[in-house]
């Protein structure tokens, strides 16, 4: 069965100018000892780019496949996935409504002001509040009820949700990115990657497996501990090879988590995270986000170091973008001494 083919089934809206790069940092290579290669999803040009353009080719597809006029999406405040909504929104000639949810507790006003929050203003985007921070059910259902509610008023909504019992309509976008990135001829031993909702994590890994490549795919927890990381992940598997009509997408012994850069939760700085920040913009002049990147960064780091990708290893990082949370958390991030700053 060609899996690829079945892909080919769902509309997809092209957001994508073409593949991105995919580049060898030789400075940080030489301080892990490993061999660190980056495929740049950063570099996807609409909206700040980053991972969630690509899945959202594939929601955006369904929408306009049903003559949506808004399309509704819920995520935290700092939500890279409702800045890319509204971007992909904007360029599509629709509104966009975001809900942002509460996740991260005791954030200044610059979280909620600047970095994605100030995007989504430009983009045109109605913001949303939800209060809670972990009630995925419950934050579908706010979506949902603020869709009908449009729909009375004569809107067509699409809502993109979050919840892990949805279809991962997203996920084929990096099925389709793991062929991406087998076609530039991109020899790896591992690869690294942010693991939250898990589409990217999920999708990645089963495009691999559906084209033969048995490389193992590192997911480096966001959001919740490995255990509960590696269900959802296999959920997310079954729930793909339904939605393609397939059979069975990964084996076993496929789905790996680490959690050790998790602390202290979600969308909070921990020394792993500091550390992964400082270490790429010094070594290579890159920018990883506190949220999803340098989380999966410090996993990288954290596996070379204890031996688990082993030294001279050829480790491909997927950059899944986010830089523009970078500015949400400058009173984290903010190294200069006061007196150098006066």
């Amino acid at each position: 069965m060609n899996i690829f083919a079945l892909i080919d089934k769902h509309a997809r809206a092209p957001l994508l100018s073409g593949p991105t790069p995919v580049e060898h940092l030789a400075r940080l290579s030489g301080a892990l000892g490993v061999e660190v290669f980056v495929k740049r999803d950063d570099l996807i040009g609409l909206g700040f780019g980053g991972n969630k353009i690509r899945q959202l080719e594939f929601s955006f597809g369904a929408a306009l496949a049903q003559g949506a006029d808004t399309v509704l999406i819920t995520g935290a405040v700092q939500s890279n996935y409702a800045r890319a909504a509204a971007a992909t929104a904007a360029k599509l000639g629709l509104q966009a409504v975001l809900q942002l949810e509460e996740r991260v507790p005791d954030m200044g006003r610059t979280y909620y002001a600047s970095g994605n929050v100030l995007l989504d203003d430009l983009l045109g985007a109605r913001r949303l509040s939800f209060p809670e921070g972990e009630n995925e059910q419950g934050a579908d259902a706010a979506l949902r009820e603020e869709a009908e509610r449009l729909r009375r008023a004569g809107r067509r909504p699409y809502v993109i949700p979050l919840a892990v019992d949805n279809p991962p309509l997203g996920a084929l976008g990096y099925m389709l990115a793991a062929r991406e990135i087998v076609e530039q001829a991109v020899d790896f031993d591992c690869a690294v990657v942010a693991s939250g909702s898990a589409l990217t994590h999920t999708g990645f890994l089963c495009g691999l497996r559906a084209l033969g490549h048995r490389a193992p795919v590192h997911g480096a927890c966001v959001r919740r501990p490995a255990g509960a990381q590696r269900d959802r992940v296999t959920t997310v598997a079954a729930k793909l090879a339904a939605l393609l009509g397939s059979g069975p997408l990964l084996g076993n012994d496929d789905v790996l988590t680490w959690d050790m850069a998790l602390a202290p939760g979600y969308g909070r700085i921990g020394p792993p995270t500091r550390e992964a920040i400082a270490l790429m913009a010094r070594l290579e002049g890159l920018f990883v986000d506190p949220v999803y990147t340098a989380k999966s960064l410090a996993v990288l780091i954290a596996l070379a170091r204890d031996g688990t990708i082993p030294r001279g290893a050829r480790v491909l990082f997927i950059h899944t973008g986010g830089q523009p949370a970078l500015f949400a958390y400058e009173p984290e991030l903010n190294v200069t001494p006061a007196a150098a700053r006066a």
